[in-house]
């Protein structure tokens, strides 16, 4: 593994203002590392990142959401951190929920809160599909693939760091969707490194129909990122609306849908903790 990407994910981690224990967990598809922080007999939490993202990216909810839960920050197995997917490969969504199954077990919660961004979002929510007697409460953080589809623009513009990434592209496309939000900079370094990361070919997402998600058994949060590129706001909390009328709806108006977790951090944070509690 690259020495740059390691001291970038390290650098980010120290953000993380709880003691934090690094957790390695075997399953049939190779090893996951966990960031854990917060009391371990609090309520569990489990978070899954955006594509790219990599669990650090939780600092900012980890140091407060940690307060009052257990946290379990995921590096996803198909993409860049320090899970390795040294096993059975992973080629649909299936495949992922199996793998996720297998790291609950390896962390013994039965039952857990679940919170994910963007393509951890999705993840998230076809995984408490899947699995309904796991999951407690959900929260989907400007969740993508989900409910409505990715604007045009945004997908042009994001092409080139998909088909050919590099560092510099990867950030180029970050500032661009962030709008001038202030972003983290040693995050911002990480994300451009993991664009070059190694990695096995991220699982494709497939967009629940709209019959299964309307049988969503957990509570659910959904917060918009209001002035998100990645899609459109309105519709996708119309769309939240109609499909699943007990959700919590939240709006970040500042938001961009590549600012969150990172930025917007109490805000963020309360509409979480609200929901948990």
């Amino acid at each position: 593994m690259d020495q740059a990407f390691r001291t970038a994910y390290a650098d980010l981690l120290r953000h993380w203002t709880l003691p934090v224990e690094s957790l390695t967990l075997e399953s049939e598809f190779g090893s996951t590392h966990v960031n854990a922080c917060g009391p371990p007999d609090a309520p569990p939490l489990v978070l899954l990142a955006g594509h790219g993202a990599t669990s650090p990216v939780w600092f900012g909810q980890a140091n407060h959401l940690g307060q009052n839960h257990r946290i379990y920050a995921i590096d996803l197995i198909v993409d860049a951190g320090l899970s390795v997917n040294s096993g059975r490969r992973l080629t649909k969504p299936e495949d992922l929920h199996q793998w996720l199954t297998a790291v609950l077990d390896g962390l013994q919660l039965p039952r857990t809160n679940l919170c994910g961004h963007s393509y951890g979002s999705w993840l998230a929510l076809t995984y408490a599909l899947h699995a309904p007697d796991r999951i407690d409460k959900l929260a989907l953080i400007d969740p993508t693939d989900c409910f409505t589809p990715l604007r045009t623009p945004y997908v042009l513009r994001a092409l080139p760091s998909l088909l050919k990434p590099t560092r510099a592209r990867a950030k180029s496309f970050l500032r661009w969707e962030t709008q001038g939000v202030p972003i983290n900079p040693a995050w911002l370094e990480l994300a451009g490194l993991a664009a070059e990361f190694p990695k096995p070919r991220v699982v494709r997402p497939k967009r629940p129909a709209d019959d299964a998600l309307r049988t969503l058994h957990p509570d659910l949060l959904v917060v918009i990122a209001d002035r998100s590129k990645s899609q459109n706001p309105a519709h996708l909390a119309t769309r939240v609306q109609s499909l699943i009328p007990a959700a919590t709806i939240t709006h970040l108006p500042t938001a961009t849908h590549h600012s969150l977790p990172a930025a917007h951090t109490e805000d963020l944070a309360a509409a979480v903790e609200k929901h948990l509690s």
